[in-house]
C-alpha cells in the first residue's frame, strides 16, 4: 500500500548548519576561508549610495539657467552641510539677494546649466553583514559575503515575525502546555530569547519589549493579539522586516496550541546558551521558515535526522496547514480520496479531508499541509 508523506517542520538536536552571508551590493569581505567567527562578528561591509535630491536653483532664484555659471557658491563634488549656501543671486545694487540652501548634508554631483537643477547626494549608508553564528567561514564570495558553517541545534517554526537577533535562551515556563504571561517576563531578560509553551498575548509581547528581549518562542498565538502587536493585518508575502523591536517565532500555528514535546524539551536543553533566531517567513514558492539555531561546541559527529521514512499521511494524522486559507490551523486527516479534484486554480490535485481544530470539515490539496509528530 502507498502512503503520502509530507514532511514537518525540522527540530534536530545536533546537525551541520550553513549559512550564506551576503552584501546587498559589492563590497569588502572582512574575513578568510577557515576563520572562526563569532555570531556577532561583521565579516562583510559595504556603502548603499546615498539617495538623490534635485534642487530647482535656478527656479528658486528666478534666473535663467545658465547664469548658474556666476551664481553656484559649490562646485560639482563639493560636500556641503545642511543649511549651506549653494548659490546666491546678485540681487539690486548689492541688496535684496535670495540665497539657495542645501536642504541637507552631501555632495553636489551635478550642476545642470540647461535644466538649471542641482543633483545633490546624500551621504552613503554603510551596511555591515554579520556572521549571524558561531563557526567556521567555509567559503568566501569574493567581493560580496561568505558561508559561515557549524554544529548545533536547529529548530523550525511555522511562522514568525521580526529579522534576525541574537540572544540567550530562557525557557520561562514549566511545560509545554503552559501560557507565557506578563508574570514569566523579568527585569533581567533585556537581549533574552524568552521562551513560552502554547500561547502568548500582546500584553505579553510588550512588556517583552520594554524590558528589551529580543524574542519570544511560543507554540501559538491568535489573529487578533498577532493584529493588535502590529498594528495591520499581516499579507501573505514575505516577513521579516517587521519594525516591533522583537523577533516572534510561532512553533505550531494559530491559536492556543501546546508546544510539540520534542521541541520543547530540546529547547530546555539549552537553556542558558546564545541563540541565533530568525523570524523570516515565506509560505508561497520558495518556502522560507522562522528559525532557532544554537551552535554547540562538541566533538560529537552530527547524525542525519528524519531520513527515515515513516508511516506517512493516513486517516486520522495530525497535521498542521501550511498555506492559506487555513495556515496554521491544525487538524486530523478524515480521509485521503485517490482520485484526483480541481481546487480553485483549475489544477487537478490529490487532496485530503480534514477536521479542523472547531469541528468543521474541509477539503485541501494534500501538498498544503505537514504532518506534526507526536
Amino acid at each position: 500500500m502507498a502512503h503520502a508523506y509530507t514532511p514537518g517542520l525540522k527540530v534536530s538536536r545536533l546537525t551541520w548548519i550553513r549559512k550564506e552571508r551576503r552584501l546587498p551590493l559589492k563590497g569588502t569581505v572582512l574575513v578568510e576561508q577557515g576563520a572562526r567567527v563569532k555570531a556577532e562578528d561583521v565579516v562583510a561591509r559595504t556603502e548603499l549610495p546615498g539617495n538623490v535630491v534635485p534642487i530647482n536653483v535656478a527656479g528658486m532664484l528666478s534666473v535663467p539657467p545658465e547664469d548658474l555659471k556666476h551664481l553656484m557658491l559649490k562646485k560639482e563634488g563639493d560636500p556641503v552641510k545642511k543649511g549651506e549656501p549653494i548659490a546666491m543671486s546678485k540681487g539690486f545694487f548689492g541688496l535684496f539677494k535670495s540665497t539657495v540652501t542645501a536642504p541637507t548634508d552631501g555632495i553636489i554631483e551635478s550642476i545642470s546649466y540647461i535644466t538649471g537643477q542641482v543633483i545633490l547626494r546624500e551621504p552613503p549608508v554603510p551596511v555591515e553583514v554579520i556572521a549571524y553564528l558561531d563557526g567556521e567561514v567555509v567559503e568566501v564570495i569574493p567581493d560580496e559575503g561568505v558561508v559561515v558553517q557549524t554544529k548545533g541545534s536547529f529548530i523550525q517554526g511555522i511562522f514568525g515575525i521580526g529579522g534576525e537577533r541574537i540572544g540567550t535562551l530562557r525557557v520561562a515556563v514549566d511545560s509545554p502546555d503552559q501560557e507565557l504571561t506578563v508574570d514569566h517576563i523579568r527585569p533581567d531578560d533585556k537581549d533574552k530569547v524568552i521562551v513560552g509553551g502554547s500561547f502568548v498575548t500582546k500584553k505579553v509581547l510588550d512588556k517583552a519589549v520594554e524590558v528589551g528581549a529580543c524574542g519570544v518562542v511560543v507554540g501559538g498565538i491568535d489573529d487578533a493579539n498577532l493584529r493588535e502587536f502590529l498594528g495591520y493585518d499581516i499579507g501573505v508575502a514575505i516577513t521579516g522586516n517587521e519594525q516591533k523591536g522583537i523577533t516572534l517565532i510561532i512553533t505550531e500555528g494559530f491559536g492556543r496550541i501546546e508546544m510539540a514535546h520534542r521541541t520543547f524539551d530540546l529547547l530546555k536543553s539549552l537553556d542558558g546558551k546564545k541563540a541565533s533566531i530568525n523570524g523570516a517567513t515565506q509560505i508561497r514558492a520558495g518556502v522560507i521558515r522562522p528559525e532557532v539555531i544554537v551552535a554547540l561546541d562538541t566533538d560529537e559527529e552530527p547524525k542525519e535526522e528524519g531520513t527515515e521514512l515513516k508511516e506517512g499521511l493516513v486517516p486520522g494524522s495530525l497535521v498542521r496547514v501550511i498555506r492559506e486559507p487555513y495556515f496554521g490551523q491544525i487538524g486530523k486527516v478524515v480521509s485521503l480520496p485517490a482520485e484526483l479534484q480541481e481546487i480553485e486554480t483549475e489544477a487537478k490535485v490529490r487532496v485530503l479531508e480534514l477536521e479542523l481544530q472547531d469541528g468543521r470539515r474541509v477539503i485541501i490539496p494534500r501538498a498544503n499541509v505537514e504532518i506534526i509528530e507526536e
